[in-house]
């Protein structure tokens, strides 16, 4: 990641200025083109755009696995244009999501909680059932993340685990759905998409990081802050596990304890 800016500020200690110069994390639009067409703008940080756009697009329902891409890459020797060609097939199973029909924005209104969780549900199977997760071993993983973080003070971090603890990939970003799409992203380009079994977030679970972990069937999310009422409804109807730790170090199993062995 290349994210840093030098930027000089001014430092007050009482009446007393200073000049510093500070690294500031950078945050740069990023332009996703799918079949030679503008799709979306987001700001992220800069770094990882190739993954970043694989977890974008299967969190879209744009692609279900990396054998939907006929070409992803640069535009050219330009990092803030990515160019996504899919396959002829798959082009032909989405032609609403291609012409954004029925697009729900990430920051959507005007539609309520129920018909957002039915809308979604439309493109999201349910997570088949698998072997329980150590809630022990999920906690660790969630206490750690730390450590596998390179701007643990600037960005939000998503790293998704395997069932026995192993770390599969990390996605730092501003953006804390920037993050988990390059997380995702890691495991779509390294064909381990159906490894992952645990996802532990440095933020709150909101609706729209259960959708992209479902989409990735990732079946246990752990994480610093509780969800919101609107990720726990979607999450129950697609059988996953939401988990939080209190500052006291016990956990909120929010839904799917089923999926886990606590021990």
């Amino acid at each position: 990641m290349t994210g840093y800016k030098n930027c000089i500020m001014s430092k007050f200690s009482g009446p007393e200025k200073d000049e510093i110069c500070l690294d500031l994390i950078k945050e740069d639009p990023l332009s996703i083109r799918i079949q030679g067409k503008p799709y979306t703008v987001v700001l992220r940080t800069p770094g990882d755009e190739i993954a970043h756009v694989a977890g974008f697009c299967l969190g879209e329902g744009i692609i279900d696995s990396s054998d939907d891409f006929e070409n992803l890459g640069y535009c050219g020797e330009d990092v803030n244009v990515v160019t996504v060609t899919l396959k002829p097939e798959r082009i032909n199973r989405i032609p609403d999501i291609l012409k954004r029909r029925g697009f729900i924005s990430q920051t959507s209104c005007g539609i309520c909680g129920k018909e957002l969780v039915d809308d979604l549900k439309q493109n999201i199977t349910p997570i088949l059932e698998g072997p329980k997760v150590d809630a022990k071993m999920a906690t660790h993983c969630l206490n750690t993340l730390s450590d596998h973080q390179t701007h643990r003070q600037s960005c939000h971090a998503a790293a998704i685990f395997t069932g026995d603890g192993k770390l599969l990939s990390v996605g730092e970003d501003v953006g804390r759905h920037n993050a988990l799409d390059k997380s995702i992203g890691k495991l779509v380009q390294d064909g381990k998409l159906d490894m992952g079994s645990v996802l532990v977030l440095t933020s709150r679970i909101s609706y729209e990081l259960v959708q992209k972990a479902a989409r990735a069937k990732i079946p246990v999310i752990f994480a610093v802050s509780g969800p919101t009422a609107l990720a726990v409804e979607l999450a129950e109807s697609l059988g996953m596990a939401l988990v939080c730790q209190t500052r006291n170090k016990d956990l909120f199993v929010f839904c799917g304890e089923h999926r886990l062995a606590m021990v």
